[in-house]
């Protein structure tokens, strides 16, 4: 199982937000066969197992173990993931793109450069899946109080000018064998949880 997939299939992402099937992905974190999912969510066994074999042809869950139970076989099935996110790929036709959005101030474009690191990223957790590799990333997490909104725009003047800096000592150009990679730093206000 892994820990988060990326749901870049539009099918499978309307599959994945039917409530009843996500609350079935939400139980199946363990394994867990239609009878036994059936008494945990209060539906009738031949409907959760209709909504299980929708999950499992769009990949969102998985057989884990088949066995004899009296004069039936039981499925023990399981997600795929711990999480999942649904990528703007889904909907390819208006996924946000930076470039409709020239206001790198505006929290309109912040959105479109998220929704574009969750498709790369995505794509790049696939591919390395599918070849049995790791994607090398890093990122920054963390809070700031800032004083007052001078204080905020000095903060930001000061990393611009420092990442600034490390992207010119690092970055080269000419070097054959590197590889790109894409540098995002974004600030917004705290959302309370």
């Amino acid at each position: 199982m892994f820990e988060v997939a990326v749901i870049d299939d539009p099918a499978a992402a309307e599959v994945s937000l039917d409530p009843i099937r996500a609350r079935l992905l939400a139980e199946l974190a363990e394994p867990g066969s239609a009878t036994m999912l059936a008494a945990k969510v209060g539906l009738p066994r031949q409907k959760v197992n209709y909504h299980l074999k929708t999950l499992e042809k769009h990949g969102l869950v998985e057989l884990v173990e088949e066995r004899r139970k009296g004069n039936m076989n039981e499925r023990l099935l399981q997600a795929t993931a711990g999480a999942y996110v649904i990528s703007p790929t889904a909907l390819s036709a208006v996924q946000p793109d930076p470039a409709r959005s020239p206001d790198r101030l505006s929290a309109s474009w912040l959105l479109a450069v998220a929704a574009r690191l969750v498709r790369d990223v995505g794509d790049l957790i696939t591919g390395a899946s599918k070849a049995g590799k790791r994607v090398a990333t890093f990122a920054l997490d963390g809070d700031v109080r800032f004083a007052s909104a001078a204080d905020r725009a000095a903060f930001t003047e000061e990393l611009t000018t420092a990442v600034t800096a490390l992207v010119g000592k690092y970055h080269d150009e000419s070097a054959t064998g590197g590889r790109d990679h894409h540098l995002v730093i974004a600030i917004h206000p705290s959302v309370k949880e």
